[in-house]
């Protein structure tokens, strides 16, 4: 049988070790968790995206010759989210084609020729993931 030391000192001892495990499971508890959420990778994955189509856009599509002012490189946002919904649902060379095709013509005021120019950008465009549920981590 093992004996318990049951000194007044001993006793002290132990109730201060529990007070102060007590204490780090508090902290513990309350402490924020480090990691981040799949909300906070969601968004971040998202901002990527939108930051890899921007580039694309701004460096290979640039209609209007401003890709050599990088303080314009935001010039073509408004058209990231057609490209995306695109990109994310249709996945067609020829409407991603015809899209740039028309925004050219009709919303920017230029032409390119025809929309086959615009092949080689389209194709670039279908090699981004677009999926946020396929990202590392998810």
């Amino acid at each position: 049988m093992m004996e318990v030391d049951m000194s007044p000192e001993a006793v002290t001892a132990r109730l201060r070790t529990m007070d102060e495990l007590w204490l780090l499971s508090v902290k513990l508890m309350n402490s924020k968790h480090v990691t981040k959420s799949r909300v906070d990778l969601e968004k971040q994955c998202a901002i990527e995206i939108q930051d890899s189509i921007r580039q694309i856009l701004f460096k290979e599509w640039d209609p209007i010759g401003v890709n050599d002012n990088p303080s314009l490189v935001d010039e073509y946002d408004s058209y990231i989210a057609p490209i995306y919904r695109l990109l994310s649902t249709n996945r067609s060379e020829e409407a991603i084609m015809d899209f740039l095709f028309r925004t050219e013509q009709d919303v920017i005021g230029v032409s390119c020729g025809s929309p086959e120019d615009l092949r080689p950008l389209a194709q670039k465009l279908l090699g981004l993931d677009v999926y946020l549920d396929n990202k590392p981590g998810r």
